[in-house]
């Protein structure tokens, strides 16, 4: 494609070289830069893209898209730029979004498209959405946390909202495959840094607010955080907002699309009443009735009062979408959400859940979810991640101690740091609030120990490693995945090598 054409939404200046010049593919991680393509010097809180103008050139570079012209001199010094077209923008980033959207033809616009922000329940409530519609026979893509999911094709992410580029790139895949919508967590760090900037969204939805992602490399206040949320709801068409929250007034705002509320305490577009708390044989989960955008009872199987709220969002938005109402109300019934307050079925006297909870919040969150359904006694199974702070440790601790029966300190990502260190650290936490607690290094071990001395009635949950298949030490990802795991245990007790100790049975 002629660079003309890439950069026909953005306003840029020609440094030097050909305007039609052809560009191959767009590049802004110069290790994957080859002969004809063009390279994007993005500008970041740890390093400048410009200083790897040399290794773009001697690759064989057609264009480069600079930012900052003095960087640009100080970098190609003494290099060979013949033939080499230099143009210059205001933010590399933002330039991106707009070329990347070019260069795939702009495929957005050929998606019913529904962003979804807020600090909790994104990546659920995506999935639980992207399941629906699966369940009701229309294919749709997804984007978040989690995974990049194009029909059967799923690709672990590295952020909760991608790359400008690599939003377009498989926004411009879900269109070859025949996906007619493409639902996506947008983040605030997404928004902040114009990641999804050039997409108008159809639907924005907005969750809930608290604080998190406050930092020095993230936002420096609250009021950041917020103002980077709202961003979504003045580049979007429709906006669906959780009216229960604190800070929905704040989200609504200034916005400049038309409003739909839902809530379980006041008048909304969209309402739930009479939520229950349901235990089925080895599953747990939510029922209540709908009113509003929906007249019926409603039943989903991923456990705890925000699940009523994750469900509420999905009928918003797939009545929207035109799903019918019986292929919303089935496809809430299967949904599963991997790793997050996922139930594995390998008992119906005991329950045995796995979880993404990595911090003090999502752990006091998840286990206060399961302490409204009144175990027998509450197992968490848990480590905590090497080389991260310590605070970290004493609160997930504390949190876990004060919220469950039992304790079982075990291996998370230790990293380059010993798993002893970090349950001495976490074990402050513990002792702080009078926790009752046990060690077993080995996260396998702690796990079957675990399921081989449930009671009825127990709820035992694994957490911080989720959706995650490996367990990182000195550098190195070991495989290891809690959902295999788990049943081979099941197996191991089946054959005989190891026994259930309490008398409860396994399926």
């Amino acid at each position: 494609m002629k660079l003309s054409k890439i950069c026909k939404d953005i306003d840029y200046r020609p440094i030097k070289g050909n305007p039609d010049t052809e560009v191959t593919d767009i590049i802004y991680d110069s290790r994957k830069v080859a002969p004809g393509t063009m390279f994007v010097c993005m500008v970041g809180a740890v390093t400048d893209g410009h200083k790897y103008i040399p290794d773009a050139v001697a690759k064989g570079v057609s264009v480069l898209v600079i930012q900052n012209e003095d960087s640009y001199r100080e970098f190609s010094k003494g290099v060979d730029m013949d033939g080499v077209t230099v143009i210059q923008v205001d933010s590399t980033r933002l330039a991106l979004a707009y070329m990347s959207a070019a260069f795939f033809d702009y495929p957005a616009k050929k998606l019913t498209t529904v962003g979804l922000t807020g600090t909790k329940g994104k990546t659920t409530t995506t999935f639980i959405i992207q399941d629906v519609l699966t369940h009701a026979g229309v294919k749709a893509g997804l984007i978040g946390t989690i995974a990049t999911v194009i029909g059967n094709e799923s690709t672990p992410a590295k952020n909760t909202t991608p790359e400008s580029y690599e939003i377009h790139k498989a926004m411009a895949q879900m269109v070859d495959a025949g996906c007619k919508f493409a639902i996506m967590e947008v983040s605030s760090q997404g928004l902040k840094l114009d990641r999804t900037a050039g997409i108008f969204f159809d639907y924005g939805v907005f969750t809930n607010l608290s604080p998190d992602h406050i930092g020095p490399a993230e936002h420096p206040d609250f009021d950041d955080y917020l103002r980077c949320k709202k961003m979504l709801f003045k580049q979007c068409r429709t906006g669906i907002f959780n009216i229960d929250d604190e800070h929905a007034e704040d989200m609504m705002e200034g916005c400049t699309c038309d409003i739909i509320t839902m809530s379980m305490k006041q008048e909304a577009d969209i309402t739930a009443s009479d939520a229950e708390f349901i235990k089925d044989a080895g599953k747990l989960g939510m029922k209540f009735k709908a009113h509003g955008m929906m007249e019926r009872e409603v039943k989903t199987h991923i456990p705890g009062r925000f699940s009523v709220y994750n469900a509420m969002t999905t009928i918003a938005v797939c009545k929207l979408l035109g799903i019918d109402e019986d292929s919303i109300a089935e496809g809430l019934v299967d949904a599963q959400v991997k790793g997050r307050v996922e139930l594995v079925p390998v008992s119906e006297e005991f329950y045995v859940i796995i979880d993404y909870a990595h911090n003090a919040l999502s752990t006091r969150s998840v286990l206060r979810t399961l302490r409204e359904y009144e175990p027998n006694r509450l197992v968490a199974v848990f480590g905590c991640g090497g080389n991260r702070s310590k605070v970290r440790r004493y609160n997930i601790g504390e949190a876990a101690g004060k919220l469950a029966d039992l304790c079982i300190l075990t291996t998370d990502n230790p990293r380059f740091e010993s798993v002893k260190a970090i349950n001495e650290d976490i074990k402050i936490g513990l002792d702080k609030v009078g926790a009752d607690y046990i060690e077993i290094d080995d996260r396998k071990e702690a796990i079957a120990y675990a399921i081989t001395t449930a009671e009825p009635g127990d709820m035992i949950i694994m957490l911080g490693k989720g959706h995650e298949t490996y367990i990182e030490i000195e550098g190195v990802k070991h495989h290891f995945s809690e959902h295999e795991v788990i049943w081979e245990i099941v197996d191991e007790i089946y054959a005989g090598k190891r026994k259930m100790e309490k008398g409860t049975s396994i399926l």
